[in-house]
């Protein structure tokens, strides 16, 4: 059995090449890419928003349209992250075998998964910001607080790109990742207070879905996209940047299991 690296990860400069890699052949797939992830949340806006909003008006005094926009904003950093730290991950780990011709220079597994992270978070924000730019044109937002909310956007996906790329660590096959968006993503998109809110769950299951990340990011940016003025945003931020560490971490050294043999 291969023993693991458990050494604190130690990032370069040079990952933002790998950054700046995977933005590249982004780019050219920029259209399918934008129309996978931009569609999905914007039927939701159009048919729930427009639909159901009609019949339930205002959620906590904000505009049933407005309170559903800022929580896939923020479902949406988080897809976007999971998605491309599982997927993207593995393909490049094991079909493309980049990762392999990429351990032939002098860029290291750290170097990899540093940059493999900021893309992640990375590809958040450029995912996100046309939904962010439809729910205004749409009416869902009036303040230009929401400008604020293109930070925490990056900040959710580094939250959510480590766990994902631990995830793919251990993937033998793109089907593994159904468990992880079963069991963990699409629960977090029910509960955590996308469509509404977090107090009207049961007691014990508030204080399940307030341990993980994606509540705590809806509490930053739906204050922002309506306007209104952050509850505990130094608690949110923390939870926040938590995830982000202690996922990278976990991810840094799953990874070097996986490519280190």
């Amino acid at each position: 059995m291969t023993a693991i690296d458990i050494a604190v990860p130690r990032p370069r400069a040079s990952a933002f090449t790998i950054l700046l890699r995977n933005a590249l052949v982004w780019r050219k797939l920029l259209g399918p890419s934008l129309a996978l992830s931009f569609g999905e949340p914007v039927i939701y806006l159009l048919g729930l928003g427009f639909g159901l909003g009609q019949f339930i008006g205002e959620v906590n005094g904000i505009a049933y349209f407005t309170f559903l926009a800022s929580g896939l904003l923020a479902a949406s950093a988080m897809n976007v992250a999971s998605f491309e730290g599982m997927f993207s991950v593995f393909t490049r780990m094991t079909h493309q075998q980049t990762y392999d011709a990429i351990l032939a220079t002098p860029l290291q597994v750290d170097d990899i998964v540093a940059g493999e992270t900021l893309w992640c978070a990375s590809k958040s924000v450029l995912n996100t910001l046309p939904i962010l730019v439809v729910a205004t044109l749409l009416g869902a937002i009036h303040s230009w607080s929401a400008l604020g909310a293109i930070p925490v956007f990056f900040l959710v996906g580094l939250s959510f790109a480590g766990p994902a790329i631990v995830v793919a660590s251990f993937a033998p096959s793109y089907d593994f990742f159904n468990y992880y968006t079963t069991l963990l993503i699409t629960p977090m998109f029910i509960f955590s207070g996308v469509f509404y809110p977090v107090a009207t769950l049961p007691p014990a299951a508030q204080v399940i879905v307030n341990i993980l990340p994606l509540s705590h990011a809806i509490a930053l940016i739906r204050p922002l996209v309506a306007g209104l003025p952050l509850t505990d945003p130094w608690l949110d931020v923390g939870v926040l940047i938590g995830y982000a560490v202690v996922g990278y971490v976990a991810a840094t050294i799953f990874i070097r299991r996986r490519l280190i043999r």
